[in-house]
């Protein structure tokens, strides 16, 4: 259903919610709870349950981030973790020092983005990426590990994106409502929305895709994994 990859590590959803991360070309279960969304980066690994709540992996199992309910978050960031508000939509944001330090107790205090956003991506090097319930796409040049604040969001044009993902090196894809892939080409320090977009042609339809280290993961509407080297 769902897959991240991040650090180099690869981490998986199937459509019973259960987790997995792949080693060589097995995987293994990841806890005892149910995720219907995984993500691992810098900030560690997290995930968000059927009822919305958060999570994160801590000594072996998944222990409950009692707080905002979110629909989706991404640890790709530099240790800041981002998401997407259940209901709302709003998007947020983790601070580095509370998403490292977390460990299973207390309660998280999420910042406000002010942006609606359906879902949401971040990396290290270019910003955070983001898809609004209208399927347009936004970008972020710049979001604060330490605060959380962000530098303003550029609309960019381009196909009807039901995900987008930036990967720790910058290279972003998204997958449009149709279930085809996009790269988009250009992105630089200078100017992170990029130039354009250009297509990535699949075999089949594809539900959802990561990027990390070279590689593209894709996972097909028909729940089969794929794994293109770039």
């Amino acid at each position: 259903m769902q897959i991240d990859a991040g650090m180099g590590k690869v981490v998986v959803a199937d459509k019973y919610k259960r987790t997995y991360f792949l080693s060589g070309l097995a995987v293994y279960r990841l806890g005892r709870l149910g995720m219907k969304h995984v993500t691992v980066g810098a900030g560690g690994l997290w995930g968000t349950c059927q009822a919305n709540k958060v999570y994160k992996y801590v000594a072996g199992d998944f222990k409950l981030a009692k707080g905002l309910s979110m629909h989706q978050v991404d640890a790709g960031g530099n240790g800041q973790i981002v998401g997407v508000g259940s209901g709302s939509y709003n998007a947020y944001c983790l601070k580095e020092k509370t998403a490292s330090g977390f460990y299973g107790r207390h309660t998280l205090s999420w910042t406000s983005l002010s942006r609606k956003m359906m879902y949401y991506s971040c990396g290290p090097r270019m910003g955070c990426w983001g898809v609004d319930k209208s399927y347009r796409i936004w970008v972020t040049k710049n979001i604060s590990p330490t605060n959380c604040r962000t530098s303003g969001w550029t609309a960019v044009s381009g196909p009807r994106m039901k995900m987008i993902e930036v990967s720790s090196d910058g290279n972003v894809f998204g997958v449009t409502t149709t279930g085809r892939v996009y790269q988009r080409i250009g992105i630089t320090n200078h100017s992170r929305q990029g130039t354009r977009w250009v297509y990535v042609p699949m075999c089949m339809s594809v539900r959802h895709l990561s990027y990390d280290l070279k590689n593209l993961w894709i996972v097909t509407t028909s729940g089969l994994i794929m794994k293109c080297s770039c």
